[in-house]
C-alpha cells in the first residue's frame, strides 16, 4: 500500500492507495473519526456493487452507518440535492461529532463534501473514491461544491476530509469510457509538474488502459503526491494551486456549453488541454513538440481533442467569462511553457482565444502535427 500525506497543519490527513482496502474501510475510520454515526452518500450503480460491504465493514468498527443515494452525473449538483441529504442527516440524527462519507465519483465527493462542509456548520468528512478522476483529482484538495446554472462549481468551499481510502480494485468495475476520461487527468499532472511521469505515461499507457494493478496503483499514488504537494503550498488557490486548473477553462466552458451532457469530464478536459496548449503555442510560451506529445499521448488514450463544430466560438467564450478565475473581467489560464512547466497566464486577449477555438473545432483544416 502507498501513503501520502497532505500537508496542511491541524488539517493534515493521509491518502491510502492499494488494491483491496475497501472491506477495511471501518478500521481507517476508527482511526480517523470519534462519532458515532457516518451518513454514506452513495449513487446506485456504487451502492449495488459496494453498499453492504461498506455498511458491515463500519459497523463492525462499531460505527452507525446511515444510507443516503443521489442520481449520478453532473445534473445531481445541485442545491435541491443538498437539501435532500441534510433532509437524510436530520432523520439519521447525525450530530456534530459524526461524519459524511463520500463513496463513489468526483460528483457524489464534491456534493457531500458540500453537505459535510456546511451542515451544523461542519462535520467530518471521509472521500472513498471509486473512479479514476475521483481517485486522482476530485478526492483530494477539499473542493467540494454544486454548479449553478450559469456555471460549473460556483457554490462550494474549501473543506478537507479526515483521510482518502483509494482502493483501486474498485476500477476494475468501471466502464472503459470512465477509465480514458480519468487518464486525461493523470496526464494533467505530467504536463504541469512533472516531465519524468509525462514520459513514464507515454511508456506505460496500454498498461493502464488494460489496468495493469501495478501501473494503476503507481499513477494513482503519484498523481495523488503531485497534487498533494501542491495543495499543501497553497491549500485555497490563492496562487500555484491554480496550475491545477489545465486544460480546465476551456473544459469547463464546454461541460457548461454542452449541458453537461455531451462530454464526461475528463473528456472535455482533454480537449481544453490541447487547446490551450495551442493557445500557449500561439502566444509563444510551448514549442511545438510540446503540443505534439501531449496531443499524441491523449490520441493513444484514445480521448477526444476537437471541440464540436457546432458550438461557436463566441459561446465558449461567454461561459470562460463567468470562470471563477475571472478578475476585472481577464481572460486567465493555466499554459504550458514545457512538460512539466506551467505558467498562470492573466490578461489573455479574447482574439487569441477565439483563434485558436476555431483552429480546434472537428472538421476544421488542421494536420495532426502543429503548425
Amino acid at each position: 500500500m502507498t501513503e501520502v500525506e497532505v500537508q496542511l497543519g491541524p488539517r493534515s490527513y493521509p491518502i491510502y492507495v492499494a488494491a483491496g482496502i475497501l472491506e477495511d474501510l471501518g478500521a481507517y475510520a476508527r482511526r480517523h473519526l470519534t462519532g458515532k454515526r457516518v451518513l454514506v452518500v452513495s449513487d446506485p450503480p456504487v451502492g449495488r456493487l459496494y453498499g453492504e460491504n461498506v455498511r458491515r465493514s463500519l459497523r463492525n468498527a462499531g460505527f452507525i452507518p446511515l444510507w443516503a443515494e443521489i442520481a449520478g452525473g453532473e445534473e445531481a449538483k445541485t442545491l435541491d440535492t443538498v437539501r435532500d441529504l441534510y433532509d437524510a442527516a436530520l432523520e439519521g440524527e447525525l450530530e456534530r461529532g459524526d461524519a459524511v462519507l463520500a463513496l463513489g465519483g468526483g460528483v457524489v465527493g464534491d456534493v457531500a463534501g458540500f453537505v459535510a462542509a456546511t451542515y451544523m456548520r461542519g462535520v467530518a468528512f471521509v472521500q472513498v473514491p471509486t473512479t479514476l478522476l475521483a481517485q486522482v483529482d476530485s478526492s483530494v484538495g477539499g473542493k467540494v461544491g454544486v454548479n449553478h446554472p450559469r456555471g460549473k462549481n460556483l457554490i462550494g468551499a474549501f473543506y478537507q476530509p479526515r483521510f482518502v481510502l483509494a482502493d483501486t480494485a474498485t476500477l476494475e468495475t468501471l466502464p472503459e469510457r470512465e477509465i480514458r476520461a480519468g487518464l486525461a487527468e493523470v496526464m494533467k499532472y505530467g504536463v504541469i509538474w512533472e516531465e519524468a511521469f509525462f514520459a513514464w505515461l507515454e511508456k506505460e499507457i496500454e498498461r493502464l488502459l488494460a489496468l495493469g494493478s501495478e501501473a494503476v496503483e503507481h499513477a494513482v499514488a503519484t498523481s495523488c503526491r503531485i497534487k498533494a504537494a501542491v495543495v499543501s503550498a497553497d491549500e485555497t488557490e490563492g496562487g500555484l494551486r491554480a496550475i491545477l486548473n489545465f486544460g480546465h477553462t476551456v473544459g469547463h466552458a464546454l461541460e457548461a456549453a454542452t449541458n453537461y451532457q455531451r462530454f464526461v469530464h475528463g473528456e472535455a478536459v482533454a480537449i481544453g488541454m490541447v487547446a490551450e496548449a495551442r493557445l500557449a503555442l500561439r502566444l509563444g510560451y510551448l514549442a511545438p513538440p510540446g503540443v505534439e506529445r501531449i496531443a499524441a499521448l491523449l490520441s493513444r488514450t484514445r480521448l477526444p481533442r476537437d471541440i464540436p463544430a457546432e458550438i461557436a466560438p463566441e459561446a465558449l467564450l461567454e461561459v470562460m467569462h463567468r470562470d471563477k478565475k475571472v478578475a476585472g473581467g481577464q481572460l486567465t489560464f493555466v499554459l504550458p511553457e514545457d512538460i512539466g512547466r506551467v505558467k498562470i497566464v492573466r490578461g489573455v486577449p479574447a482574439e487569441a482565444v477565439t483563434a485558436v477555438v476555431k483552429e480546434c473545432r472537428a472538421g476544421a483544416s488542421r494536420a495532426s502535427a502543429v503548425t
